[in-house]
Parts: C-alpha cells; structure tokens; sequence
C-alpha cells in the first residue's frame, strides 16, 4: 500500500517511539535476511553475559536469554523498551535506558558477547561507540554488528516505514558509511575482524515480502563479526 500522504523525516530516538508499537508486525526484508545470520553467527552463549546494544523491541534479545545467556538489552527508544518489557520476562534480561551516543554506563571488560542490530547507522559517531565495545568486552570477547548495506543507499532507501494510522511515509535519519568506513572505525578500536559478509535479498523474502522485490540480488546487509584479541588489557 502506498502512502497517502508526502514523506517526512523524523530523529531516530522519535521515528523509533513511534515505529514501536507495529514494529514487530511490519513486514521487513532487512529484518527476515538478517535474524538467522545473527542467530548463526552469535553461536553458544550459556552462562554468557551479552549485551543486546541497541535492543529495540527485543527481538534478538528473547531468544538470547531463552538459550542461556545472562541479557543486559540497551536502547534509547522508550517506545522499544516498552514493547520489549510487555513480551521478555524481567528475570530473563536486564533493560537500561540509554543514549548510545554517549558512553556505555558499563565497567570494562564486563561482557563475554555483544550483538549491535541495524543501528549503527543512527549514530552519530560509531567510531566511538566501537572504541566502547571494545572496553566493555573482556578479552577474546565477540562483537557481531549488522548493519543496512551501504549500496542500499543508491536505491534511495533508508529506515523507513508506513505509519497504519496516517498513511504517512516516515524516514527515520541514518548516516551514511562505506564498508572501508566501518573497517577503519573497527581497526582504530583495537577489534580484530572475524568474519565479515554481504547479504542480498532472496526471491523467497520477496515472495512473503512484496516490496522487496526490487532488492532482489542487491546487496542488502553487511554483517561484522569482531573480536577483542585475547590477551589484551
């Protein structure tokens, strides 16, 4: 369905609180390509502290805590957090409200893993939210961060979506990296790359997922797997 009204942009922290509610719902190609990759690629997290850095409404924070992890689940939506109280137990994952613009309120080397889901974009310096990942991981601790492929941006695509109410088209503002970019800010960190891969968008999402077909073939995400060398302080 097509908007019935202009598109406007609004601020990540008031684009978020106002996606919360039907976030969960609305159909998302970015999201079905990258929920079992990230699921892959965190592996064994039993009796693991993870932060979910940029939780949202929780959707990988559930399932981390129902394998086993200990879940510290971080965002500066308070819409998100909401949604993701309503549907997680408390007992199963700590949520703190916080700015990810500002530094992790966290001590060093406190968590085994981290997972930073399609928000690094938003932020305004994810150089040094990266210099924060790497302080709050204990050594050889892994860091996997999905983010909208940079080539999505020549499609004129961003964070966006169909207000259910209104009608309205709603971007939310995303900064726009290069992978070298993202390389870089890992490299000055002092995180080693594990693994890192494009994804594009499969004719099967594209089948439950109409509107995406036109990513079909295009690289969609990028994925990072980092790593803090064991060993070091």
């Amino acid at each position: 369905m097509e908007p019935r009204s202009p598109s406007k942009e609004l601020s990540t922290r008031d684009g978020y609180d106002r996606w919360a509610s039907f976030y969960d719902e609305y159909p998302n190609p970015l999201i079905a390509l990258e929920t079992p990759e990230v699921r892959r690629l965190v592996g064994n997290v039993v009796g693991r502290k993870v932060l979910d850095l940029g939780c949202g409404t929780g959707r990988h924070s559930g399932w981390l805590a129902e394998a086993g992890a200990q879940v510290t689940a971080l965002d500066f939506s308070s819409g998100m957090l909401a949604e993701a109280r309503k549907k997680i137990p408390a007992q199963n994952v700590e949520f703190v409200h916080h700015d990810l613009n500002q530094s992790l309120p966290f001590e060093d080397a406190h968590f085994d893993h981290l997972i930073h889901c399609l928000a690094l974009d938003h932020l305004d310096a994810p150089q040094a939210m990266l210099h924060e990942m790497r302080r709050v991981l204990r050594p050889g601790g892994r860091a996997v961060l999905s983010m909208m492929h940079p080539a999505m941006f020549l499609k004129g695509t961003q964070a966006r979506f169909v207000d259910p109410g209104s009608g309205e088209l709603i971007s939310i503002e995303n900064n726009r990296f290069s992978i070298s970019e993202y390389v870089l800010f890992a490299r000055d960190a002092g995180l080693r790359i594990e693994h890192m891969a494009e994804h594009s968008c499969t004719a099967e999402i594209a089948v439950r997922i109409p509107r995406a077909e036109k990513y079909v073939g295009w690289p969609t995400l990028l994925i990072l797997v980092l790593e803090v060398p064991a060993g070091s302080l």
